[in-house]
């Protein structure tokens, strides 16, 4: 290994006595330099290729290039290789993370206008969906969110008030997410279903894109460590800006 490629892991800006960074983290920003600097769809280099170049192990690399691809900086191709992700596309993984935080993960600034903040009862998809009793007091937020300023999705949130009492007094959030560790019931998991739709007129106007423009609609219901129903949340993206990336497996026959 050169010295230029020792600097380029050592550099990590830590001052004498801070805590060790680990190596994957180093080598994960190391590798998102490199990215920055490629054009969408370029290969990135092998494993084998990286070990050499950064002199460290395959589990390090492995590590470092999978959490790169939970960000959604690059894409994997089976038998082909890993490639640079087309940065216009915020690719959300399937691990449980905020909307903010896939933002935050492509180099953009997340932001957000509340359109509604308000007490309501819970109707029964709610109550079936956060297990309470129809007409139990939920916290119901209506939220544009944007990336760069640019709307990205239109997201509506329930909550039960016993989890966050005062929120409403309070006014906005700046992280739902970590009121909810606050009070004890930070999201630990979540079930999801996502569909293909059109928005309406109304949506077409917040989300700065023509009337009848394909959408992509999630519905989820998240859950704390307890297994508890913490939040119920139906969020509309913009088809042509957010997609949803994961890997499957072909179960082996026996």
């Amino acid at each position: 290994m050169s010295r230029t490629t020792n600097r380029t892991l050592g550099g990590t800006g830590r001052t004498a006595g801070a805590k060790q960074e680990p190596k994957h983290e180093t080598l994960r920003r190391a590798l998102l330099d490199l990215v920055e600097a490629s054009a969408p769809h370029d290969p990135l280099p092998s494993e084998r290729e990286l070990m050499t170049r950064y002199d460290v192990s395959r589990v390090t690399v492995r590590r470092a290039v999978e959490r790169l691809g939970q960000e959604g900086r690059i894409y994997r191709v089976q038998g082909s290789g890993t490639f640079v992700a087309d940065r216009e596309t915020i690719s959300k993984s399937l691990h449980l993370t905020s909307f903010s935080e896939d933002i935050r993960a492509r180099r953009m600034t997340p932001a957000g206008r509340m359109l509604l903040m308000e007490r309501v009862p819970a109707d029964v998809v709610n109550a079936r969906d956060l297990f309470v009793e129809p007409g139990t007091p939920l916290i119901h937020l209506e939220r544009l969110r944007t990336a760069d300023g640019e709307p990205m999705c239109l997201e509506n949130v329930w909550l039960p008030e016993t989890l966050l009492p005062g929120l409403l007094d309070r006014g906005e959030p700046a992280s739902l997410y970590d009121e909810l560790e606050r009070a004890g019931a930070a999201p630990d998991s979540a079930q999801q279903t996502v569909r293909a739709t059109l928005v309406d007129a109304t949506q077409a106007t917040l989300l700065n894109v023509p009337p009848q423009f394909p959408a992509l609609c999630v519905e989820r219901v998240t859950r704390d460590a307890r297994g508890r129903a913490v939040e119920r949340a139906v969020s509309l993206y913009r088809a042509d800006r957010y997609d949803f990336t994961f890997t499957i497996t072909r179960e082996r026959r026996r």
